[in-house]
């Protein structure tokens, strides 16, 4: 019998994936400058560039999209979203925003000053861009485990608590406005972070007077793996994770493009009264009313809907199955991956899959690309052209931790066959990896420059 775990759902619509020849694939990918984010959807046979949005909606969330309200200020769909907040992480005071990122934008501005240093086990990419454009920096604090891919411990998402305590009694508090957490940690894999290491870390942070802010982005995959792994937790509902995790929380960022299971939407929530009036004020400047925060009301409603469908452990033991799969797929084909894997993606090792590619050259970017070209697979890079920085004064490029790939699954979106042809596609160009060559960038902006750096390959000898 199959080790997947099988859709517990039926397909209602269907949508036509587009099927390239190699040489239309190599015409596509010259001229969006070897950067996947410049491809065409309809240019890619299986799409796994992101989780974020990118899933497919329950018959009942476009029920509730018919629901949509669409008054401009207390609209029905808002005291249906209120209601779900409430029951699902137990906060009165939150705002919608249109995505996570534009929860960071109003949170950050009101937080963090210049010269504020943002404890965090790992941000990802606009976090980090909304922490720096309010002039703070966000100091990585994950666990030893969390950087060698090779570790199977089981929450290497986790911040490292001594270290935590460390920073905050060097800098001074005044200093540390708040500390963010990412559940589950995008940027190291997707690697889960416990309940113990939460309430240790929210020891450390009340002793000190500083806030602890969770991205909540992926909540529920978080809490399936603190059922699965955590002692004491097997027979707690999923539900009742998510209550407990939050609990520890004095406020959150939330994407509900991910364990939202909605195409757009986000949410911003503080236990602080006075914070959170300022919160509505910055937001009604940039995002929109403070009920419907940039919004439509059948969003609202699809979000509210959605947050509830991601916390069924039916749903949830598919989801992270179908990322299980996959890995084992791979892993079986010999491709080096950030072990165990996550829950919403499998991180290819690409300075172990190209060690023949130095980091100057990209390695991780060369297999993106390198995928696309070989069977129209998109994927990103999350290494050296992602976070890696250049030291104003010195021209030094300060390189991550990690070299990877990410194959994120869009929720409820691909089958089995799918991802039976993507670990195809990896095992075969890994057959065949010291053929690819590096890559040499010839343009790039100044903040988030993966989304529209342009690069061209680096010549053989």
């Amino acid at each position: 019998m199959s080790d997947y775990v099988f859709e517990p759902f039926k397909i209602k619509s269907v949508e036509r994936i587009p099927i390239l020849t190699r040489d239309e694939r190599a015409a596509r990918l010259k001229a969006a400058g070897y950067n996947v984010f410049n491809l065409a959807s309809q240019d890619v046979t299986v799409d796994l560039l992101t989780d974020s949005g990118t899933g497919a909606m329950s018959q009942e969330q476009w029920s509730a999209v018919m629901r949509g309200d669409e008054a401009y200020a207390g609209a029905r769909s808002f005291q249906r979203l209120a209601e779900t907040v409430h029951d699902v992480f137990g906060f009165e005071h939150f705002v919608p925003t249109h995505q996570g990122r534009a929860a960071e934008n109003v949170l950050f501005p009101l937080t963090v000053k210049p010269g504020d240093i943002i404890p965090t086990n790992q941000p990802f990419d606009t976090t980090q861009a909304n922490i720096e454009a309010a002039g703070g920096a966000a100091m990585e604090l994950v666990i030893e485990e969390g950087v060698d891919p090779t570790s199977h411990h089981p929450f290497k998402g986790n911040i490292d608590v001594e270290r935590l305590a460390a920073l905050l009694d060097d800098v001074g508090t005044e200093r540390a406005p708040l500390a963010v957490i990412t559940i589950t940690n995008n940027t190291g894999g997707g690697q889960p972070v416990s309940l113990a290491n939460l309430r240790a870390a929210k020891g450390v942070l009340s002793d000190r007077g500083v806030p602890l802010y969770l991205d909540a982005c992926r909540h529920a995959e978080n809490a399936f793996f603190i059922q699965e792994r955590e002692p004491g937790y097997a027979d707690k509902p999923i539900r009742g994770i998510v209550h407990e995790t939050l609990a520890l929380a004095d406020g959150f960022t939330l994407s509900a493009k991910k364990d939202g299971l909605a195409n757009i939407g986000g949410l911003l929530a503080t236990r602080d009264e006075a914070l959170f009036e300022r919160v509505k004020q910055r937001l009604i400047r940039t995002e929109g009313f403070p009920t419907y925060g940039g919004l439509a009301g059948r969003d609202l409603d699809a979000m509210a809907v959605g947050l509830r469908e991601a916390l069924d452990e039916r749903y949830l033991r598919y989801r992270v199955g179908q990322v299980r799969y996959l890995a084992g797929r791979l892993t079986e084909g010999g491709v080096p991956i950030v072990e165990p894997p996550g829950g919403h993606a499998v991180y290819v090792d690409a300075a172990r899959f190209l060690p023949h590619i130095a980091r100057d050259e990209f390695p991780g970017q060369a297999l993106a690309t390198s995928l696309y070209l070989e069977g129209g697979v998109r994927c990103i890079e999350i290494g050296g052209v992602a976070f890696g920085k250049i030291d104003p004064q010195s021209g030094e490029t300060h390189w991550p931790g990690l070299e990877l790939v990410r194959l994120a699954v869009p929720r409820r979106v691909y089958t089995q066959s799918h991802l039976d042809y993507v670990a195809d596609t990896v095992i075969e160009l890994y057959g065949r990896r010291d053929g690819v060559r590096g890559l040499r960038m010839t343009y790039a902006p100044e903040v988030l420059r993966h989304f529209t750096a342009r690069f061209e390959p680096v010549r053989g000898d």
